[in-house]
This record gives C-alpha cells, structure tokens and sequence, in this order.
C-alpha cells in the first residue's frame, strides 16, 4: 500500500462532524499558543486505547518488559471501550490501538479493531509480531485495520533480541509475511505494514539492512524512531552514535540532555490523549505509569473527563511552564501541530 494511497485512505474517513471537530481543535491550540491562555473546544482527532499491559518481552526501556509499573496489568474490558467509542465516534478520525504491552494478547483484540472500522474511524496499531500466526494474520486483514506497525529494531537474531529481551526474530518475519500474504489473497487495500526500527547503539548499523528486509518482504514502508532512555543523564550504552538518531547530546561535563528546548506548548494535550485499560484517561503516551491521570471512565464519561478542570487546568500549567511537568522533560515531540 503506497503512502499516497494511505493518505487518501485517511482522508476518506472525513465526514463533516470530523472536519469541523478538526477545525475546533486546531484553531483552540493556536490561539491558546498566542495567547498563553488555556481555551479548548471540540473533542479528540485522535486517540489511543491500550488493550492490555501485559507483554511476552522484557525490552529493557519498557514499563512492560521491565515489569516495572505500580499501575495493575489486565485486560480492556469490551464495554468500556465501545461505550467510550460511542461517545467520540462521529468526531473522532484516529484511533490508534497500543499504549504499554503487546496488543494481540487480548482474545478480543481484532472484534475492538472490527467494532472501530465499521464506524470510519482510521484505526492502527503496533505489535511485536510473535502472535501473527496465520489465523490471525487472515483476520487481522479482515478486522479492517488500516495500519500494522510491526518493531524490528534488528536485521539478525544476535542484535535483534539485545533489544527485543525474550524474542525470536524469525517469528517477526514469519508473521509479517502472513500477513504479506493474506492481504494479497484477499484483494485488500489495508493494513498498511510499516516495519519500525528504534534505532539503539547495538542495531545502528542495520538500519540499511532492514530497508532491504522491508523491500524482499513486501513491507510498505520502514520508519526509524529515536529512543527514549529513561536515565539519560549520565549516557546509555543505548544511545545512538549517529547524532541524527538520538535524542540526547553530550553537555561536555561527562552528562547528556535532551536535544530539542521545552517550549511551553502541546499540540497533543489539544488534539488527543491515552486511555488506559482500565478506564483512566492520561494527557499522552508518555505517561506510561498514569501519574497524570485526567479522570477515570469507570465513573465518568469521556466528554466530562475532556471538557473537566482537571484538564484545562493540566492544559494551563503546561502552557506557563512545560519544564514543571516531570513527564514533559524527556519529551523530544508536541511541539509541532503536524508532527
């Protein structure tokens, strides 16, 4: 699937209700910038709903993997999620499927993605790939999920699992060419397969391998990620040495710190969020052990959370001062409206 294709196929969720949410949205985070002031109308172009925090990996820069989170792990429950839907459905244009762990673990997975995809909404995803066997190969093409973000982070079994603690390259290329597969066998336009590499020390010099991976495969496209390291301060054999893959630089006094300045804006606290498993809505991935959550589903509904003076009041406080905000300080995105 070209990438022209995939943008017409985003484009092609359009409806009225969802450009003129778009505008809202848009035009509140502009004059919010120029102002300095907090106004927000409209509801989310997009959003992310975890489908559990469980994970069968152990990647080291992970909450999953690490095991390490004080938040419980299960399992979305399927009335949570399609109540909330309901609610944001007609505005709504992007849903993406992942937050922590690995999404094919929960049994209904592929019903959540069919349940979004016969209301328009662009639905995506991101999987370790050990679970596209090929029945679920065939249904995830069948669930009408538009993009399959499948992580590689690794060309050869020996670089692969440095990253990827616990995993089996071959079963990411097995799977991928399921899924390769079926999506030919059933004339389909979608998904969307994007192979992704967190570019790390160990797998840098991979990166063209894995362009030429993607190409014997049939993969669509191959996006190169930067990684977030958690402890950057006093360097990470993690960090990238081709300066253009990192987020870290040296300070020259023997510790590193984040390339890009914290300026005091956030296109995602106006455009989207996260909600997690159990119902909690939190202002962005980054928040990955729900410090800064926004409000709880379970007691109310989504537009209360969105519209609340909890979160304007989140939105304000990131607006005077972003560097106070110990989750935005690792933070290299936001900033840029398209971005």
């Amino acid at each position: 699937m070209s990438l022209l294709a995939d943008g017409l196929n985003v484009l092609s969720k359009a409806t009225p209700l969802r450009v003129w949410n778009a505008a809202q949205i848009v035009g509140s985070y502009l004059l919010s910038k120029l102002t300095g002031k907090a106004r927000h109308w409209g509801l989310p172009l997009a959003l992310s709903f975890e489908p559990t925090t469980s994970c069968n990996l152990r990647c080291p820069e992970c909450p999953s993997g690490l095991r390490s989170f004080t938040r419980p792990t299960g399992m979305l429950p399927e009335a949570l999620f399609k109540q909330t839907i309901d609610e944001v459905a007609s505005r709504l244009w992007y849903l993406i499927f992942y937050f922590q762990g690995e999404p094919y673990l929960h049994p209904q997975f592929l019903d959540l993605v069919r349940y979004a995809a016969d209301q328009g909404i662009y639905t995506a995803t991101s999987t370790n790939a050990h679970y596209l066997s090929d029945q679920n190969a065939r249904r995830t093409v069948e669930s009408g999920l538009d993009r399959l973000i499948i992580s590689l982070d690794g060309t050869t079994q020996e670089v692969y699992q440095q990253y990827r603690v616990g995993g089996r390259l071959e079963k990411v290329l097995e799977g991928t060419r399921n899924v390769v597969r079926w999506r030919k066998q059933l004339k389909s336009g979608t998904p969307r397969i994007i192979f992704q590499f967190l570019v790390v020390r160990p797998n840098e010099h991979q990166i063209d391998d894995a362009r030429q991976l993607a190409e014997a495969l049939g993969v669509d496209d191959v996006w190169f990620k930067t990684a977030q390291i958690y402890d950057h301060q006093h360097g990470s054999p993690l960090i990238p040495t081709i300066d253009y893959y990192s987020r870290y630089q040296p300070t020259g006094n023997g510790t590193w710190s984040l390339k890009n300045a914290l300026i005091n804006h956030c296109w995602k606290m106006w455009h989207s969020c996260v909600i997690t498993w159990d119902g909690l809505v939190v202002p962005c991935c980054f928040d990955k052990d729900a410090e800064y959550r926004q409000g709880d589903l379970k007691t109310a509904t989504f537009r209360q959370v969105w519209r609340g003076p909890k979160y304007q009041q989140f939105r304000s406080s990131l607006l005077r001062g972003r560097n106070q905000i110990e989750m935005c300080r690792n933070c290299s995105e936001g900033t840029k409206v398209w971005g």
